[in-house]
């Protein structure tokens, strides 16, 4: 699967493509046609080649050589229809062969600028000084194109008969028999042209092609630069140190917020993970997503620290699934998503991340859901996070809890605005596996209605003392 297609999934996906900074529509294009990868070498040797972008970005962004690429990069037009044309043996125009001159010279800008920083074996460009010769016969050395005089012994004599006619009214017929000559003429050049230029239509093609990854891949540095990004390293269990969700956290800071990032780690099977209302359980999935389809897009990881299993696919069930459009409630929508997710993490190794299944059915049948979800998870291969409020479930798997509420926490002091300051969102081991009880302190806390919060806390003693 490509970027493209997974941004439509993953807001934090696209929020990283967003963010970067291309010089070009190309850069831009070959980013969004990025695969998916699972080859940890091919994902390696991405990994290093941005490192080595970073590198450069330290080290020679005021350099000489560096202003001349992205002075490059910035002249780049996506070109492959003409390119693609020219491979296949169509006619080009004047404006089509004007783009492939322009095309050879950037590139022979860009390999010398290429060169100066010592990344030719990273970004490599072909030569293309063949073509430029063949659209520059008069070696003018100008990044523009016309069908010049020298291309044909007739051309320069007819041009100027033709110009000396232009203010003679009575020699229009004349005129428009020269016209129609040098026009064949000059038709006859350009399929000369072409039939010179095919032979280099393979090189001309990887020239845009590798321009434009330059392009992608100095965009991919930045972005590393400016969020603090970590190389991943490739490992058998998930783990993720210093994890931080790139849009939540740039949104807290420009408002002022605080942002707290976290460690999560994960081994293949099922790891269920509880905590109270507004304890960022579905931020964290969100989270793990975004990082995951980064890395295996050839990114760095949003965390500190990444050590990352490569798996087949990624697979989430998060948030509201209500389809008023074919019928489907929020509970048969997640049912339908759960089961196609059960069926793809059977084909192949998958993350996947589920929050709150069964929320919104009643909590017999619920509570049942979850645990048959987790031990189908708990015997598979992939890895699979399950948030949920339900308590008391009776799998044998691991169980992780967001720490939540601080202790002291005063009232006088919280708000909508501010009830994240006081939540300690890192994550620590549920040796119990009952789910917090915050709800009626939370609603307290915010200053709901107090006969409401009063009637709620009788109801829920009431309900204890029976079930005892």
């Amino acid at each position: 699967m490509k970027i493209k297609e997974l941004i439509k999934q993953d807001e934090g996906l696209r929020y990283a493509v967003d963010s970067m900074e291309f010089m070009s529509s190309a850069g831009h294009r070959y980013a969004l046609e990025t695969n998916f990868e699972t080859d940890a070498e091919g994902l390696e040797a991405e990994w290093r080649r941005t490192s080595r972008a970073v590198a450069c970005l330290e080290c020679s962004s005021e350099s000489q050589p560096f202003k001349d690429l992205m002075h490059c990069l910035m002249q780049l037009h996506d070109v492959r229809s003409t390119l693609a044309s020219l491979a296949a043996g169509i006619e080009l125009s004047e404006v089509e062969l004007f783009e492939v001159k322009h095309l050879a010279f950037i590139s022979d800008k860009a390999r010398t600028a290429i060169g100066g920083l010592d990344l030719t074996d990273i970004l490599p460009l072909p030569d293309l000084s063949g073509v430029f010769s063949l659209l520059d016969p008069d070696h003018s050395g100008v990044d523009h194109f016309y069908i010049y005089d020298s291309y044909h012994p007739r051309l320069a004599s007819l041009r100027q008969q033709l110009n000396g006619m232009q203010d003679k009214e009575d020699a229009a017929s004349g005129a428009a028999e020269l016209f129609d000559e040098i026009r064949r003429i000059e038709q006859q050049v350009c399929t000369t042209l072409c039939d010179g230029l095919k032979q280099y239509s393979s090189n001309a093609i990887k020239s845009m092609e590798q321009m434009a990854y330059a392009d992608f891949l100095l965009a991919k540095a930045r972005l590393c630069e400016q969020w603090g990004l970590a190389r991943p390293v490739v490992g058998s269990q998930l783990s993720l140190e210093g994890l931080f969700n790139p849009r939540l956290k740039h949104h807290n800071e420009q408002v002022g917020a605080r942002y707290q990032p976290v460690d999560i780690a994960a081994c293949a099977g099922a790891t269920l993970i509880t905590g109270a209302n507004m304890a960022g359980k579905t931020v964290l999935l969100k989270s793990i997503a975004t990082a995951q389809l980064m890395v295996q897009c050839g990114f760095f990881a949003p965390a500190a620290k990444a050590v990352v299993p490569l798996f087949g696919g990624l697979e989430m069930s998060v948030g509201d699934g209500q389809n008023e459009m074919n019928g489907l409630s929020s509970y048969a929508s997640e049912m339908v998503r759960i089961s196609q997710i059960l069926e793809q993490s059977r084909r192949q190794r998958m993350l996947v991340l589920i929050d709150e299944p069964a929320r919104t059915t009643n909590p017999v049948e619920g509570k049942a859901l979850v645990e048959a979800l987790v031990e189908i998870c708990q015997r598979s291969e992939s890895t699979a996070l399950i948030t949920t409020h339900y308590s008391g479930l009776g799998n044998h798997c691991r169980r992780l809890r967001v720490k939540g509420f601080r202790e002291g926490l005063s009232a006088s002091r919280l708000s909508p605005m501010t009830i994240n300051q006081f939540i300690d969102y890192s994550l620590e081991e549920d040796l119990d596996g009952d789910a917090p009880q915050e709800a009626l302190r939370i609603a307290a806390l915010l200053g709901c209605d107090a006969e409401l919060i009063e009637i709620a806390k009788q109801k829920y003693q009431q309900s204890k003392h029976t079930q005892l």
